[in-house]
């Protein structure tokens, strides 16, 4: 039996009430409770005791994200579209996992710089002080962004990786070029939270939507580390299987 989400809103917790409500909705459905369609907005506006205009905002927000579609006269259904398995293991490929389940896909570098990441080089197991290159990333597939990304490599060992990951559109082409033939995930994180407003202009998403975050290092043959990076990938497009 699907479990109801609580329809309670927090009026002192600084976030729009329309994105709490959007959120529990995205929950509802989730859970099984919203299973064809949404109940009118004054069932949803007695539920989470606001207006109407608030809960429009809320269901305007998820048709946009894709969640929902709005039909004139007819009210407002759940669009089950088919999520993306991104596994996510030892050899982890952004091309590689979603092959089979999509027709093109291509990397797209949004920027870069030489900059001092204590965080990132630390992890890189550099010195805090050491020059670390930034890269801004984002993966599509068939032409949808599904992810975004900030990677960072040792800009000694790497110099230059900006220029060859523009023209390759792949971090492990632009890696095997500095002789780096095979390369593995050491660790990842996981969690979730809402985007920023950059990731939301980026992977064309609707205010309030959430990202699933995976924080890595990948490590070379030899144990050394290669790449540490943080993935937005968008909730409702993508899901991650770990192995």
């Amino acid at each position: 039996m699907a479990t109801k989400t609580a329809g309670r809103v927090d009026r002192r917790s600084g976030i729009a009430l329309w994105r709490q409500i959007a959120d529990q909705i995205r929950q509802a459905i989730g859970t099984g409770e919203f299973v064809e369609r949404l109940p009118p907005e004054t069932v949803l506006a007695t539920r989470f005791r606001v207006n109407r205009h608030t809960v429009r905002g809320a269901i305007s927000a998820l048709v946009q994200e894709g969640v929902l579609r709005a039909e004139q006269g007819r009210g407002t259904f759940i669009e089950r579209k088919r999520k993306l398995a991104y596994p996510i293991g030892v050899r982890t490929r952004f091309s590689e996992g979603l092959q089979g389940q999509t027709r093109d896909r291509r990397g797209v570098l949004l920027g870069h710089a030489v900059e001092a990441a204590p965080r990132a080089a630390g992890a890189l197991g550099l010195a805090e002080a050491a020059a670390v290159v930034r890269l801004e990333t984002l993966a599509e597939a068939d032409g949808r962004p599904v992810s975004r990304a900030t990677s960072f490599f040792d800009a000694v060992r790497f110099a230059g990786i900006a220029a060859r990951y523009a023209e390759s559109g792949s971090v492990t082409t632009a890696l095997k070029s500095y002789g780096v033939s095979d390369y593995f995930r050491m660790s990842t994180s996981i969690s979730a939270r809402h985007a920023a407003d950059q990731d939301l202009a980026d992977l064309k998403l609707a205010p309030g939507a959430i990202v699933l975050v995976t924080a890595y290092v990948n490590v070379d043959p030899e144990g050394r580390p290669v790449q540490f990076s943080e993935t937005r990938f968008a909730a409702d497009l993508v899901e991650l299987t770990v192995s």
